[in-house]
């Protein structure tokens, strides 16, 4: 604890006693590049990795003030093996990252949710999955959450509408040319269509389901999204979270995920409502 207040001492006093313009403009720059690097990875997977980076560096400086040698032996060593293993996860993102600096481009140009109620949005979309299943229609849709799904986004046709039944209908109609692949929404907006998702490689997953129920479950696997699934061969209606499916969701069931999601009630709240769901079956 000595050692603690005396390093706490030391930065204080080299604060407010040490600092030139030199010293004013080294922290500008690097805040300006964490800013940017900021900016750069929002919406997109990366930021959550970023995130988890960020506690690391804290947790090593904390071990490193109280002097506990071994657990801050281990976190220097997953930081400095880390980075090389993030260059080699994140090439893709770094490369446009860099492209995107040279051209200048770096504001992000997606925009905000705009001022549709929740219930009219839960309306719109529950109304499109029920038309879709009467019809058998297939279709795949991808709700975000707090995970950016930006780099998903980009896969597809950007569109940034308004949400409604009708546009989302129309998507997804036969031998149209975005029907194939997934529907991207965040918060009221459609950002994208035919989207392309990994696939789920669980080895338990029935063999009944196709490729939409293996998309869906694969992204629900890798971040926090909601998938909504209409089956194409049987008209079922599944919603895939946190790498499980649960299937034969009846309108007031659906509504009541989507509900839950627009309204961010408690975390397990989705869990319980869809238990309640009599038809549900789980895989």
């Amino acid at each position: 604890m000595q050692t603690f207040w005396s390093q706490a001492e030391s930065i204080l006093w080299n604060i407010f006693n040490r600092p030139t313009i030199a010293d004013l403009v080294d922290i500008l720059i690097v805040a300006f590049l964490l800013y940017k690097l900021l900016m750069l990875t929002r919406e997109t997977r990366a930021s959550a990795v970023l995130k988890g980076l960020a506690v690391l560096f804290v947790a090593t400086w904390v071990s490193d003030m109280f002097g506990l040698t071994s657990l801050s032996w281990i976190l220097n060593n997953v930081l400095s093996n880390g980075a090389i293993v993030l260059v080699i996860l994140f090439q893709p993102e770094l490369r446009k990252a860099l492209e995107q600096i040279g051209r200048g481009t770096i504001r992000d140009s997606l925009h905000k949710n705009s001022n549709d109620s929740n219930a009219q949005i839960v309306s719109e979309i529950a109304n499109c999955m029920i038309n879709l299943s009467r019809r058998r229609v297939g279709a795949l849709i991808v709700i975000e959450q707090k995970i950016g799904l930006k780099d998903v986004v980009e896969t597809g046709t950007v569109l940034d509408s308004q949400i409604s039944s009708a546009l989302l209908e129309n998507i997804f109609e036969p031998n149209t040319p975005l029907h194939d692949g997934a529907v991207l929404i965040r918060g009221n907006r459609v950002m994208a269509a035919a989207c392309i998702l990994s696939l789920s490689e669980g080895k338990g997953i029935s063999r009944e389901l196709g490729t939409r129920h293996r998309a869906a479950l694969g992204i629900s696997e890798s971040t926090d999204a909601v998938s909504l699934i209409v089956s194409e061969e049987t008209g079922i209606i599944s919603v895939a979270r946190e790498g499980r499916l649960t299937r034969h969701l009846d309108r007031a069931a659906l509504e009541d995920v989507l509900t839950s999601i627009y309204h961010q009630k408690e975390a397990g709240l989705l869990s319980t409502l869809l238990e309640k769901s009599k038809l549900r079956k789980e895989v």
